[in-house]
């Protein structure tokens, strides 16, 4: 659906979006067909960027377009840019999605934002409509940095005394939990009900990190406050999936000349979408289910194989890449090499760790990766997937690593996994090229990397490698690894190892 329609217009330059455009876009594009000012704002969503508006806003434009509930219009609200303010407001609020599969494309645009702030300069707004009472859900993507979570403990990490100092004395502004705290503060005082804090972001473990991240803000401030947020706020876990890449000029000048849309901010990403939700909600919830979402008892076990399986792949195979010279993906997997690494890593080292979840088909949604990642017309950037990476390699491959281990299952490409991202955090590629990294705990960890060299003793104290430290011989092959990816590169040392991957694989 939403296919291209085919039509002879071509303007000689593209319109502007807008609600008085949309007829005019309605020729080529499918475009809402409900009133958007009847829509009531049931969502604020913290965090409005190209994931959220591919995700979370369609899936409530969906609602709205069957007819189905007209009370989960989205207000976005951004925390540390006024650039999504400024180019969605000045469109009314709509943009273009458009969807590239490997020979089939689509486009439509979404209504589904009313309103967007930009929390410095727009407070007042965000905390009216965090505090209005038709705003039952508050969903959030601010990646994992926004957590304030040690990488280690899962705990609530801004225990530093200048940290705790600036966060009380702000109020935490910088940051969603002094809004939504300050917000629940009100509704509480109020009488209201809470909303719902929906995290759509992909964090492993079975933690709540907004709950623990909100609660343990709120304590700094107010323990009785902490407590009724604790006991009456619920934080459903989801799993969230739809590979967004950045949008650059170029995806700007193909909606324009494919549609004739003048876009400013579309988004362009795959046609494979998914999101598992937790029925747990504090005031009523969306009838998603209805346009294509899961609601289920328990999301650990589906977000562990997402995590595991996606995220895992996506670190792994973007600092061998990178390293090996490549900047996107579908590049990547053009090469057969690195295309063989990846799929084995999944079937043979990762897949039979996870448990089996009714109803989810884990072959089938491994074979789907490989089809996503080799996708020429939705390729996505070796480097966006290669940041914060110290804590991606943490959540996403380490446990995997340390499983394998522990069950004598082969591990080598795991292990060559944390060897390319060993050697990628050195910050430089093999050819003395600088690699920009983007990492919270890029300083530390590439000083410990570049201090290494090919020896890992010194990276393996950090305390990420806790438990994988005494196992014998890790340190020598991990070190090997390294050497080889330095020294004959980084496809001469994965075709090694997929020979001994398949050795271990034999001799079980």
């Amino acid at each position: 659906m939403f296919d291209v329609i085919p039509s002879p217009w071509r303007p000689d330059g593209g319109v502007p979006l807008s609600d008085a455009t949309l007829q005019l876009h309605s020729r080529r594009i499918a475009v809402p067909t409900y009133e958007r000012s009847a829509l009531r704002r049931g969502v604020v969503h913290i965090g409005a960027g190209n994931f959220h508006r591919a995700h979370q806003a369609v899936y409530f434009d969906d609602l709205a377009r069957a007819g189905i509930s007209d009370r989960w219009g989205v207000t976005g609200v951004s925390l540390h840019s006024p650039n999504a303010k400024d180019l969605l407001s000045a469109q009314d609020g709509l943009y273009t999605v458009v969807q590239r599969g490997h020979d089939r494309q689509t486009a439509r645009v979404v209504g589904s934002i009313g309103s967007i702030h930009y929390a410095p300069n727009d407070g007042a707004a965000v905390r009216a409509a965090l505090v209005d009472p038709h705003t039952r859900i508050v969903s959030l993507t601010i990646t994992d940095n926004g957590y304030f979570l040690d990488p280690v403990t899962d705990e609530f990490a801004a225990d530093d005394p200048d940290v705790r100092a600036d966060l009380v004395a702000s109020d935490g502004y910088a940051t969603a939990w002094g809004y939504l705290a300050e917000a629940l503060d009100l509704r509480r005082r109020a009488g209201m009900a809470p909303f719902t804090v929906l995290c759509c972001d992909n964090i492993a473990g079975d933690t709540r990190p907004a709950k623990t991240a909100l609660v343990s803000f709120a304590a700094l401030k107010d323990h009785s406050l902490a407590r009724w947020i604790d006991t009456h706020v619920a934080f459903p876990s989801t799993m969230v999936d739809r590979i967004t890449p950045q949008t650059s000029n170029s995806e700007r000048k193909f909606v324009e000349q494919t549609f004739g849309v003048a876009d400013r901010c579309p988004v362009v990403t795959e046609p494979y979408r998914q999101w598992v939700i937790e029925d747990s909600f504090s005031n009523g919830r969306p009838p998603l289910e209805e346009v294509g979402a899961e609601f289920v008892a328990d999301v650990s076990d589906h977000k562990l194989i997402k995590t595991r399986l996606l995220n895992g792949t996506h670190i792994a195979l973007a600092c061998l890449a990178i390293l090996a010279g490549y900047q996107r993906t579908d590049q990547a997997m053009r090469d057969r090499v690195l295309s063989s690494y990846v799929e084995k890593l999944l079937r043979d080292e990762i897949q039979p760790l996870l448990p089996a979840v009714p109803g989810m088909n884990t072959p089938e949604y491994r074979a789907t990766l490989l089809d996503r990642l080799g996708n020429p017309q939705m390729s996505d950037q070796l480097s966006r997937l290669a940041r914060r990476g110290t804590t991606k390699i943490t959540s996403f491959v380490l446990p995997s690593l340390q499983q394998a281990i522990a069950q004598h299952r082969p591990h080598t490409l795991l292990l060559l996994a944390v060897a390319g991202w060993a050697r990628y955090m050195r910050g430089h590629d093999l050819k003395g090229r600088k690699l920009h990294l983007e990492d919270s705990q890029a300083i530390p960890v590439a000083k410990l990397a570049d201090m290494a060299g090919n020896n890992p003793d010194p990276l393996l104290r950090h305390a990420m490698f806790a438990d994988l430290r005494p196992v014998p011989g890790f340190a020598l092959r991990l070190g090997d690894m390294i050497a080889d990816i330095d020294t004959r590169g980084v496809v001469p040392t994965l075709r090694d190892a997929l020979r001994d991957d398949e050795r271990q694989l034999v001799s079980r």
